[in-house]
């Protein structure tokens, strides 16, 4: 471990110093070319679990989600908004988890945990572009939602292709945004504190906190950020889930209710899973500098999450069921 610390530090002037745990002296002359992912475990007879563990996690999570593009993609009776939406948000958990998991998988199976600056760079911006996707496709879809049940005679105007499409659009710029932020925010450090990442993925808030530089400044705009990302799509699902019930609630018949709020059991699960988990490890990591806070919390929406939704969205869904057994009849 310590030799790989050395390896991805660099110095000017031919002069080699290694820090840990502070801020060095002689900032300016210490430039960092990488970083020590510390994982979940650091003991060896864990790693070949883990291994096992995530790697099945992996291939379940991508084989899930697949199908689930497939059918809604071959299915006539599957082209709707709601599988629209549902189609995008499987391919953007495809995206999500194949940031982080395999180069876990990687490191464990080569026994190194250094990461390149570079590297991290690109790791850092790909999943924030992918989480804030996740994010942004379960808003468009409460509002799916409330337009199927609220104002069910003008769904399919109001929720015409060019509509679908340019939400997708817009999540995707909203995401590349974000994603930009973070990336100058960490290109204005010019010195760490330390280069372990205690976390298995180059976390966003993980590498703030590790600045040598006032990181106020970086604190102020991780929670207008994370203000402008949750407070409003949250007050949007919010918004739309109180119509929804308010609609529902004056459906005269105990069986219309139930349908209805079958309907939406899965995306709640979806919301509270995701967005709990990963606000919470985003804002409290903001204002904690604990060692592998937050790092369980991570796994949950990064690998977790991903992983359980093609069977939340599929085990209660019989259109999805039939478009399956369809799709596996004409392929055998």
């Amino acid at each position: 471990k310590d030799k790989e610390i050395c390896f991805i530090l660099h110095t000017f002037k031919d002069q080699a110093l290694i820090f840990r745990g502070g801020c060095p002296k002689a900032q300016n002359l210490t430039r960092v070319s990488g970083f020590y992912l510390l994982g979940l475990s650091e003991d060896p007879d864990l790693q070949p679990i883990l291994f096992g563990l995530f790697l099945s996690m992996y291939l379940v999570t991508v084989l899930g989600n697949l199908l689930i593009i497939l059918a809604v993609s071959s299915d006539p009776h599957l082209h709707t908004p709601m599988y629209f939406f549902l189609s995008n948000l499987s391919l953007a958990d495809i995206c999500l988890i194949s940031t982080t998991v395999p180069k876990m998988l990687m490191n464990i199976q080569t026994h190194s945990r250094a990461i390149s600056y570079v590297g991290c760079l690109t790791q850092m911006s790909t999943f924030t572009i992918f989480v804030c996707m996740d994010y942004m496709i379960l808003t468009a879809m409460a509002y799916v939602r409330f337009v199927a049940i609220c104002h069910p005679l003008h769904y399919l105007v109001m929720m015409n292709p060019h509509l679908c499409g340019f939400l997708i659009l817009v999540s995707f710029l909203f995401s590349l945004w974000d994603s930009q932020m973070h990336n100058l925010m960490i290109l204005k450090i010019t010195n760490f504190k330390n280069v372990e990442i205690s976390s298995f993925f180059c976390d966003p808030s993980q590498l703030l906190n590790l600045s040598c530089s006032d990181t106020f400044s970086n604190n102020i705009v991780q929670y207008i950020l994370g203000a402008f990302y949750g407070l409003f799509p949250i007050s949007g699902i919010l918004f739309s889930y109180y119509k929804i019930v308010s609609s529902i609630l004056r459906i005269p018949s105990s069986g219309g209710k139930y349908k209805s709020f079958s309907t939406c059991g899965s995306h709640l699960a979806v919301v509270g899973l995701f967005i709990g988990t990963g606000f919470g490890v985003y804002l409290g990591s903001a204002a904690s500098h604990s060692p592998r806070k937050g790092a369980v919390a991570s796994v949950v929406y990064t690998v977790v999450t991903p992983m359980l939704n093609p069977f939340i969205y599929s085990l209660r869904n019989w259109d999805i069921k039939g478009a399956l057994r369809r799709l596996h009849s004409r392929m055998v």
